[in-house]
């Protein structure tokens, strides 16, 4: 197919200092792209569909919690309409008097959030540049990566704390309802102010002239302090930080209780330091992805950051903290499997972001790669395929990316749904992360299937020709 080509010299691009092809869009490429740029219609179920996720969701991460921490992990509901009224009430206390914002919540919560962006200031770091962004007239924006050196001086950090009693570990599982609380309180403040900032300084861009929907869309692009790009912080240093340490937190009450860790617990420790670390190492990989140059700073963003992430991801963890090991013992063959699924795709998953990333990389003119622990094998296609589109870019259809369209979302879904089956059946809402995290991913699918059919036009037909298969090879 002479759209399948491999070359280094791309027809569209031109030379940089060092001989390497730097991609340019075309004038039909530019003509999409403005229209991109552009709101043409409503995504979420429009105002009512944000309304509802706005407040449908806090009101299920509550419900869940309560269900883990005081019912024995059991989905609990009113079984007649006399109970109605009771359950709501107990529902109520649990949220006001046990996921209280009090001052321990404040603290820690509010502590990591300036001490990460304290890190990401002074902290040494790798300088990446990003992709060209349309609604900046094709300018590349540069990103400080320093997550990985802000890692580990916070596990440092956070080891220091404990082991001179400064700051109990074990303190973090036992105040999860309040800490949720504050985590909910940042998320809905920092997306309405956002909103606002964005409005007075006048970067709104893309706005669909209702005040709820471009809220939950956002309406800056790239709102940054000094050189730390808050959107880029906010995905890796939130999130995943409190993540990893809220699986640690359980390890340290189990210990504390039992003398012992579980295995199950420890995977939740790998399996968290698996994510916060390769998001850390590959930073300099996310200024080449679609959040960061199209996805706008809003509540859809946001709020899932700061509180729907770490507060409804670890699920297993907080059963585990709260609950006697015998319930959910496995036998050593069945570790096996858990812990070899869970390493198989996380290989795939972080290759396959590694290949996608390098490849882009490689139309800029890129070709020496930042190189930090674990540098995993098949991380960069040598001599790749792709499609060269007349909007200018290029479609990879080598490595992982010759045999799903989505190689990485599939990888990454494995991934969530052993993060609910480390405790086996003892609960089925450990798997609320996995079942969420897919519908997401179909979702997300559709958005960005739509969104290449319009900007390539006949060359994303093409792409579907030669890479059929959105998710699982030869199955869907």
């Amino acid at each position: 197919m002479s759209e399948l080509r491999q070359r280094t010299n791309a027809a569209n691009g031109h030379a940089n200092g060092n001989g390497h092809a730097k991609l340019a869009v075309t004038e039909e490429g530019k003509k999409l792209d403005q229209r991109l740029d552009k709101h043409e219609s409503y995504e979420f179920g429009g105002p009512w569909g944000v309304l509802a996720i706005m407040t449908g969701f806090p009101i299920l991460m509550y419900y869940l919690w309560i269900c883990l921490w005081f019912y024995d992990g059991q989905l609990v509901y009113p079984k007649s309409t006399d109970e109605i009224t009771p359950f709501l009430e107990r529902m109520w206390k649990h949220v006001s008097v046990d996921a209280f914002p009090n001052a321990y919540a404040w603290k820690v919560y509010s502590g990591n959030v300036f001490f990460q962006l304290f890190l990401a200031w002074v902290m040494p770091g790798f300088d990446q540049e990003g992709l060209p962004v349309p609604s900046l007239g094709y300018k590349t924006l540069m990103y400080k990566c320093n997550a990985l050196w802000s890692l580990y001086a916070t596990m440092a950090t956070a080891a220091a704390l404990h082991l001179s009693g400064v700051f109990r570990l074990t303190e973090i599982i036992d105040n999860y309802g309040p800490l949720m609380t504050v985590a909910m309180i940042w998320g809905f403040a920092v997306s309405f102010g956002m909103y606002f900032v964005a409005v007075a300084t006048g970067t709104q861009m893309r706005m669909s002239g209702n005040f709820l929907y471009d809220v939950f869309m956002g309406a800056s692009l790239n709102p940054r302090i000094g050189h730390i790009d808050l959107k880029m912080w906010a995905e890796v240093r939130i999130p995943w930080v409190i993540v990893f340490f809220l699986a640690v937190s359980g390890a340290c009450k189990q210990y504390e209780v039992y003398g012992f860790v579980t295995p199950n617990m420890a995977f939740m420790c790998l399996a968290t330091w698996f994510y916060i670390n390769a998001c850390a190492k590959g930073e300099e990989c996310i200024p080449q992805t679609w959040d960061m140059y199209h996805e706008k700073w809003g509540f859809m963003v946001i709020f899932w950051n700061f509180a729907g992430v770490p507060f409804s991801y670890v699920y297993s963890v907080v059963y585990m903290a709260s609950h006697d090991p015998s319930k959910y013992r496995f036998s050593t063959p069945t570790y096996v499997l858990l812990y070899t699924t869970l390493c198989t795709a996380y290989f795939v998953w972080d290759t396959a972001m590694a290949q996608k990333s390098h490849f882009k990389m490689q139309q800029q003119g890129i070709t020496e790669f930042r190189t930090a622990f674990p540098q995993l094998p098949w991380n960069t296609v040598e001599n790749p395929t792709y499609i060269q589109t007349k909007h200018g870019n290029r479609l990879l259809t080598s490595g992982w990316w010759a045999w799903s369209r989505k190689p990485n979302y599939v990888a990454d879904w494995i991934m969530s749904f052993t993060w609910g089956a480390c405790i086996g059946t003892a609960s089925i809402i450990p798997y609320f992360y996995s079942v969420f995290f897919i519908t997401v991913l179909v979702h997300r699918v559709g958005r960005d299937f739509e969104r290449c059919s319009r900007k390539y036009g006949e060359d994303w037909e093409k792409y579907c020709q030669v890479v059929p298969y959105k998710f699982i090879p030869y199955v869907y």
